[in-house]
């Protein structure tokens, strides 16, 4: 009785903060270093022009300085949320102080990062300017300060006294926020409206940004910020009103995506735009058959390159040995069609392998697509793909006299060609997400996630599972032919070398495969969100295209060890990868004095 509870007392106690700082006096410096931090952006941090972002100006930031602003006032809100402000308690129904220290953590690390490249590329320290120096050191003051905050939760049973590095993971964790007050329907439906509005902001800003130096100070704010969101609990609340209006969530997510293109005044990020599109569908097609049905294809790729090549056959471009020209629709079903066919033919003979072998078997699959397409040339086979020279100049969709590479003026707003194609892809995308949403909660989705948990147990129980995979394959391939239908008029052309299993430029096997699983398998928003970083980021960041690969394995492996079901999970994935205090197998414990059992014989 006495060890049990000692045991408890110990997963209950208070856990200290790792610098020893009295309470009031760690807030004082939080609030004190991100008022610093905020005041040092509306100075000048650099003397020259040189450094992008015109750096120079006082009174008016720009550039990185707002990033390091918009931190500072989210660490400064939920510092004095913690603080127990009326009116400020609902931005942390989680955590109270890991919230303010991820804040605080964005903050440092972009205004770090920022006098870091100031300094390297105008030559040391000597051309920071006050400005910079009163942001960093703000910065710093207020890590030191949240550092000396307490830990939301306490200790484990299990791990009473951590190392340091153990006590820093524990004060970035929170408590789940508690059951929400009921607002009328209106009021959730605003919050759900709004939340996607800042969603979209900030989307269009990250794809806006005009220089690297921005986009890197982007990145590690969003990520933080995120983050520190994320531990306050508000995703949590916005994901269960969410659920609680699905219809409503899945209507905003599409307004919000349409209004994209008019958010942008440059047709490159536009272009970036249509093509995350079309690399999120066919990240949404595998997740259908990785995500649901269990099945590891590293092949993938080639069911977007049949449907691209199918569709440019058919476009009516010069370079086509068939010579025909089809309608959009017609062209769009030629696509699909002929992913499904190749499904099928592939699925059939290969399906009856699990696992490792069935991935060989796909692998090859995709690498054979791309060697038959350069071979028929016309002299290692028929003429019929021009071999290595692809199929060019394939011309602009025209959809009831509305021609898709024409620039329109739309509620006062010149739609670009990317534009266009971008709002078809939309279309296209959301026709594909009702399809892996019905599949999903219909009887044959059941049946997939039961097959991907364990086959021989499924088949045990009726359930045919070669002939639900090869559902799965066929619908996952025809979802990726429609993708590659548009894919191959953005481009204007379709070559062998763009569908590969892995390379520096995406849609490629491996980058699929990585999308649907950095985003989180078997949900709808994690493979569209995993697809958008995975091509974003790269986009974004041609100087390290070099470095592409090593850093986009190391980010992998980094996810692995500490978010293995992605950033996105379903209830199921939580599950099995995180430690939930729940035993897999019930005590046994002998029954109280009096009870009465019962026999084996008689059960």
């Amino acid at each position: 009785m006495d060890k049990t509870t000692g045991t408890t007392e110990a997963s209950t106690a208070q856990a200290p903060p790792i610098v020893p700082l009295p309470q009031t006096v760690a807030r004082v410096l939080t609030l004190a270093g991100s008022a610093l931090a905020l005041i040092g952006t509306f100075l000048a941090w650099t003397w020259t022009k040189e450094f992008p972002g015109n750096l120079t100006v006082t009174g008016y930031p720009g550039g990185l300085q707002v990033l390091t602003l918009i931190g500072s006032v989210l660490t400064l809100l939920f510092a004095l949320s913690g603080y127990g402000i009326r009116g400020l308690g609902w931005l942390t129904p989680g955590g109270k102080n890991s919230p303010v220290l991820l804040a605080a953590l964005g903050v440092l690390g972009t205004t770090g990062y920022a006098m870091g490249a100031i300094s390297q590329e105008l030559g040391g320290l000597v051309n920071l300017e006050p400005g910079a120096w009163v942001s960093g050191i703000g910065a710093l003051i207020a890590v030191i300060g949240a550092l000396g905050l307490p830990a939301d939760q306490p200790y484990g049973a299990a791990e009473p006294d951590p190392s340091l590095w153990g006590r820093i993971r524990h004060s970035l964790t929170a408590p789940d926020p508690g059951r929400a007050k009921e607002l009328p329907s209106w009021a959730e439906i605003l919050i759900i409206a709004v939340g996607f509005g800042i969603g979209l902001y900030v989307f269009a800003y990250g794809i806006g940004t005009e220089y690297s130096e921005l986009f890197i100070g982007f990145l590690i704010i969003a990520a933080f910020g995120v983050t520190a969101v994320t531990r306050a609990g508000l995703l949590k609340r916005l994901s269960a009103l969410t659920a609680k209006h699905r219809n409503v969530t899945l209507t905003a997510a599409f307004v919000a995506a349409i209004c994209f293109p008019f958010t942008q005044t440059n047709d490159q990020f536009a272009l970036i735009g249509a093509n995350i599109l079309i690399f999120a569908t066919v990240a949404l097609g595998l997740n259908v058959v990785v995500g649901l049905a269990g099945l590891l294809d590293l092949g993938y790729v080639a069911f977007l390159g049949v449907g691209a090549y199918a569709a440019a056959l058919v476009s009516g471009s010069p370079a086509s040995t068939i010579g025909v020209q089809f309608p959009f629709w017609a062209a769009v079903l030629t696509g699909a069609a002929a992913s499904l066919i190749f499904g099928v033919v592939i699925g059939a003979p290969t399906l009856r392998l699990r696992g490792d072998y069935l991935a060989i078997v796909t692998l090859g699959f995709g690498e054979i697509f791309r060697i038959t397409m350069n071979n028929l040339n016309g002299n290692s086979g028929p003429d019929v793909t021009n071999g290595s020279n692809g199929i060019p100049q394939i011309p602009d969709l025209e959809i009831l006299g509305f021609n898709l590479g024409v620039p329109h003026d739309v509620l006062g707003h010149e739609l670009t060609r990317s534009a266009n194609y971008y709002l078809l892809m939309l279309l296209f995308t959301a026709i594909v997400v009702m399809v892996f949403r019905r599949s999903a909660e219909s009887r044959i989705g059941r049946a997939w996630v039961a097959i991907r948990e364990d086959e021989t147990a499924a088949t045990a129980m009726g359930i045919n599972s070669f002939r639900l995979k090869l559902l799965a394959f066929a619908l996952g391939a025809a979802l990726a032919g429609l993708a590659g239908t548009v894919q191959a008029h953005v481009s204007y052309s379709v070559s062998p070398e763009q569908y590969q299993f892995a390379g520096p430029v995406p849609p490629n096997s491996a980058f699929l495969l990585a999308a649907v699983i950095l985003g989180g398998m078997g949900t709808i928003s994690g493979p569209l969100i995993g697809a958008a970083l995975l091509y974003l980021i790269p986009a974004k960041l041609q100087f390290m295209a070099e470095y592409q690969l090593l850093l986009f394995g190391l980010a992998l492996i980094l996810l692995m060890r500490f978010r293995p079901e992605g950033l996105v999970a379903d209830r199921r994935k939580q599950l099995e990868f995180h430690e939930t205090g729940q035993l897999d197998v019930p005590e046994d414990k002998p029954l109280p004095e009096g009870a009465t059992g019962v026999a084996k014989a008689g059960a």
